[in-house]
């Protein structure tokens, strides 16, 4: 089948042929008819089908321009709705409707701005129940709901806020609803608001035979060591290394800097600028390595990625196979790696609990053992918050020297760093072990109290004051600064920190 056989606008084949675009996938077939027609549709197949144009041309060609915001699109992170957003400005253009992309970490005064003008909007949960609050966006007009990536929006704990959004839509309207992944609560969902909608399943499996899954089972001391041979092996396409935590994306990223290998981190404790910064130099090739954690691994259209090194295994065979669809995409091969331990074991079992995925056994090469050292890690709001980096210090950084400092290689002084390591303290302690000058008021607590307590948040009662570094004393580490889009509860799916 080809597009000109869809129906479509010939303003939009003529886009579709300037993006290059050959023919419709199979999710694409099968849902642009169904939604043109005014439907509600549940679409599921694997990632990389082309799920956002299938929706996407379909609304652009149904929006009138100048008659408000008539589309709304819920993503689960702000690289997905920055995505949806390119797709619909790519497309939206010929028609002369403006999309406006509302998520955390930005300017809010902006987004206020642009939605008066706005036809269609791109949004994730938080951010948008922000504007609903301050009643700055008017949805009386929004005849087309699309709910993007629905399991990985629950999977965040999302499922309440996506609620309250459903229910400020006028009841007339049409819900499209796509997923990888139909769980027990996407199915209720579906049961709750949508109207005899038809369900179309494209590819829901990996292609076997463009996609080679391999594991090593390697002495957890041996693992940095196996993925840097591994790396420099590498030639062609990028690659991405998924991490379970922030902080060990940090550690990875920093510890292969520190063997020349280049890479950058992408996780949802940086800064919004971080993030896009990371993303477009792994698509324009800048950088060929991410290390990411899961916020990376749904959703993302990222082109020729070629490697994806799963150095954390992940907990469930969902989250893997989400993980192993950011490569053989389009009809490419892609190789998928995962790096196992003993500390994996378990949720290695976890994965292979789908008998469905065929993961072979590689013998571990003969390699010489290199040292992870997690003093290297990067801080995530490094110079923003209170002038950490050491200014007017070229080689100081926090806390003075190496053995007692946080990133100083040789100065006994531990340079300027906003007056609270120690100006004149050889042991230029980061936390302050032995520190008699290196608080505020504190003579063993330095910043940050002891050192376990320094960073992340752990035990920091102790610790003066950590607001700056620490997350202003959050128990469980990070702060919110830069993950507008996770709303925070006592639910425990609700504490996952990526």
């Amino acid at each position: 089948m080809k597009f000109e056989d869809l129906g479509l606008d010939p303003i939009i084949l003529e886009r579709i042929k300037k993006e290059g675009f050959q023919k419709p996938t199979e999710i694409q077939e099968k849902c642009i008819p169904a939604i043109k027609k005014g439907k509600d549709v549940v679409g599921q197949s694997v990632t990389g089908s082309g799920k956002t144009v299938a929706f996407g041309i379909p609304l652009i060609e149904k929006t009138i321009p100048k008659k408000g915001i008539q589309s709304l699109v819920l993503t689960p992170t702000r690289e997905l709705c920055m995505q949806v957003k390119e797709v619909f400005d790519d497309f939206g253009k010929e028609k002369d409707l403006r999309t406006t992309a509302i998520y955390g970490g930005t300017d809010i005064r902006k987004q206020i701005h642009d939605l008066k003008t706005s036809e269609l909007v791109v949004a994730t949960p938080g951010r948008l129940l922000d504007h609903l609050n301050r009643n700055s966006i008017n949805l009386n007009n929004v005849k087309h709901l699309v709910l993007d990536e629905v399991d990985r929006m629950f999977d965040m704990g999302f499922r309440d806020d996506v609620d309250r959004i459903i229910n400020q839509v006028p009841k007339d309207r049409q819900i499209l609803l796509f997923s990888a992944t139909m769980p027990g609560n996407v199915q209720s969902v579906i049961r709750k608001y949508l109207k005899s909608p038809l369900v179309l399943k494209a590819q829901t499996m990996i292609d076997k035979s463009k996609l080679n899954q391999v594991y090593y089972d390697v002495d957890r001391g041996r693992k940095f060591s196996l993925l840097v041979h591994l790396l420099s092996k590498k030639v062609d396409g990028l690659a991405l290394i998924f991490c379970g935590t922030r902080m060990e994306v940090d550690h990875l990223t920093a510890n292969l800097k520190q063997n020349d290998i280049h890479a950058m981190a992408i996780h949802g404790g940086l800064t919004q600028n971080k993030r896009i910064h990371a993303l477009d130099s792994l698509k324009k090739e800048k950088t060929r390595i991410l290390v990411a954690t899961d916020v990376a691994a749904r959703g993302l259209d990222i082109k020729n990625v070629t490697q994806v090194y799963n150095y954390d295994v992940p907990k469930t065979s969902e989250d893997y196979i989400h993980r192993i669809g950011r490569t053989a995409r389009a009809g490419k091969n892609g190789e998928a790696i995962t790096l196992l331990s003993d500390r994996d074991y378990d949720n290695f079992r976890c994965v292979l609990s789908d008998r469905k995925l065929d993961i072979k056994s590689l013998g571990v090469p003969n390699i010489p053992k290199l040292m992870f050292d997690r003093n290297l890690i990067q801080q995530r709001s490094m110079g923003t918050r209170g002038g950490f980096e050491g200014r007017s210090n070229s080689s100081g950084g926090y806390g003075g020297n190496r053995s007692g400092g946080y990133g100083g290689r040789s100065n006994s002084s531990g340079g300027r760093t906003s007056g609270f390591s120690g100006r004149s303290n050889s042991s230029g302690s980061y936390g302050g072990r032995s520190n008699s000058s290196g608080g505020q008021s504190n003579s063993s607590g330095g910043y940050g109290g002891n050192r376990s307590g320094s960073y992340g948040g752990r035990s920091n009662s102790s610790g003066g004051r950590t607001s700056g570094f620490s997350g202003r004393s959050n128990s469980s580490g990070g702060n919110r600064s830069g993950n507008d889009d996770k709303r925070i509860s006592n639910k425990p799916n609700r504490r996952r920190r990526y």
